[in-house]
């Protein structure tokens, strides 16, 4: 092994990480800034960053990255997510999705990640109108940074929105 280069920043990588998460479980890593409820279900592979809030009866299936800062509400259902720094979803349920930085999903407003015909989701290009088939029966939605979804809403398989949008109820 060298002495300098890869290793040295990669063993100083692992120092840091261990001083700022701890293990929870299998493939569980959350921050030690970071509250979790005791009633909250946390399944792996998860990471949950610094200053992130868990809530009461929050459910993480698993695959997801919630980010700093950010808030996981009372009952609210995660998997397979990538949640960027300082999101809110304060309810209900986001599959399959990618939470751009500060979105925020007002109360009751999911992300549906499964068609009602069972087909494959298409995600369409605004700019060309071209479809881009993912060749996956789930896929949520993807949001860009600041963008509010207001209450009850709900987001089809493929929605994609982009930054600073507002979706109203």
């Amino acid at each position: 092994m060298r002495a300098n280069g890869f290793y040295t920043y990669f063993a100083a990588d692992i120092a840091y990480h261990r001083e700022k998460f701890e293990k929870r479980g299998e493939d569980i890593w959350v921050a030690k800034s970071a509250k979790v409820a005791p009633t909250a279900c946390l399944n792996g592979p998860l990471i949950i960053d610094e200053e992130a809030e868990i809530r009461h009866c929050a459910f993480v299936r698993g695959s997801a990255i919630v980010g700093k800062g950010s808030v996981v509400g009372n009952s609210t259902e995660l998997k397979n997510d990538i949640i960027f720094n300082s999101v809110q979803v304060p309810h209900y349920y986001v599959g399959d999705s990618i939470l751009g930085y500060k979105s925020h999903m007002g109360a009751g407003s999911i992300t549906s990640n499964v068609k009602s015909d069972k087909t494959l989701v298409v995600v369409k290009d605004k700019t060309t109108g071209e479809e881009i088939e993912t060749g996956l029966k789930k896929f949520g939605a993807m949001l860009g940074d600041f963008v509010e979804v207001g209450c009850n809403s709900v987001l089809n398989p493929g929605t994609v929105i982009g930054s600073h949008s507002n979706v109203y109820p």
